[in-house]
């Protein structure tokens, strides 16, 4: 009999060979299934490693000319969107409308599934056009499947506003390829939960983010070496770290380096512009506004 599944034909939605009598086993078993099934994760990352890097580029273009990455998608995809655009001001001081998320659902789907949200194409290309996406962004689209409709239409509607847009997917044929400048194809194959995404594919997806995201934002200056320079002090761990990354780089104590931070305003950066050349604060901020890449500061002296 013939279907007409759209989904049929997709590898993460085959049944694994190695879990077809899942529900047979012990937890021991079922673990051990998983952990073996999971190894194959990283290849499927490695092979898209030079697509990761050309995406990662396009996204560090948009931080340093000021644009937004926008992360879009459903479900598990969406989810895990929302939790990248979450951490990125924290962890590398950009603005909080400089890394935006658009969930399947809104914010409610975020904590509690909404069925039959993916299939809106409308509301897709509504929540992009709300946030007027320009040439300057990079917008992610997120979809294992790569047919989600939510998705495409939002993606759609961005690549109509000439933002550059980022693709990832398990789908070596999704349509996404189609609007995408650079499309990253994590071939995970089977779940061992078949159609099950948030497994595998969500892992291999949440590898690829780590790395487009860190990239980005390395090669966009927010790092010294490896040190969170941009880091926003906003908790006592925070503002440990940034006495600590201050002492690391320019030599000071705790009370030292604590009060300089606290002349700084707690700005990492402005500190150690201050320390170095005897700057002040408002002077340490402009000179990062045209320059934000602390090392190009610290080779000119």
């Amino acid at each position: 009999m013939r279907s007409r599944s759209k989904w049929q034909q997709l590898a993460t939605e085959a049944v694994h060979p190695l879990s077809r009598d899942l529900d047979t086993l012990s937890v021991a078993d079922i673990i051990d299934v998983m952990l073996l099934d999971h190894r194959s994760v990283l290849t499927a990352v490695q092979r898209e490693r030079a697509h990761i890097a050309r995406a990662a580029r396009v996204m560090a273009a948009s931080v340093l000319a000021g644009g937004r990455l926008i992360f879009v998608g459903a479900g598990t995809s969406g989810r895990l969107g929302v939790l990248e655009a979450a951490e990125l001001p924290p962890t590398f001081g950009i603005a909080p409308d400089k890394a935006q998320a658009i969930m399947a659902g809104g914010p409610g789907a975020v904590h509690r599934a909404k069925e039959g949200v993916e299939d809106d194409a409308q509301a897709g290309a509504r929540a992009m056009r709300a946030l007027r996406p320009r040439r300057r962004d990079t917008v992610v689209g997120i979809s294992a499947s790569g047919v989600t409709p939510f998705v495409h239409a939002a993606v759609s509607r961005a690549r109509t506003a000439r933002a550059h847009i980022v693709g990832i997917t398990s789908n070596a044929r999704s349509p996404l390829k189609q609007l995408a400048d650079v499309t990253i194809v994590l071939r995970v194959g089977p779940e061992v939960v078949a159609g099950s995404t948030r497994l595998k594919a969500g892992t291999a997806t949440k590898i690829a983010l780590n790395m487009l995201t860190t990239a980005a934002m390395v090669r966009a200056g927010k790092t010294y070496g490896n040190l969170m320079v941009d880091v926003r002090s906003t908790s006592e761990k925070l503002r440990d770290r940034a006495r600590r990354i201050l002492g690391a780089i320019v030599g000071l104590d705790d009370d030292p380096a604590d009060a300089l931070l606290q002349r700084a305003a707690w700005n990492v950066k402005a500190a150690i512009l201050m320390h170095q050349s005897g700057a002040t604060r408002a002077t340490a901020l402009s000179r990062l506004r045209v320059e934000p890449r602390l090392r190009k500061h610290l080779r000119r002296r």
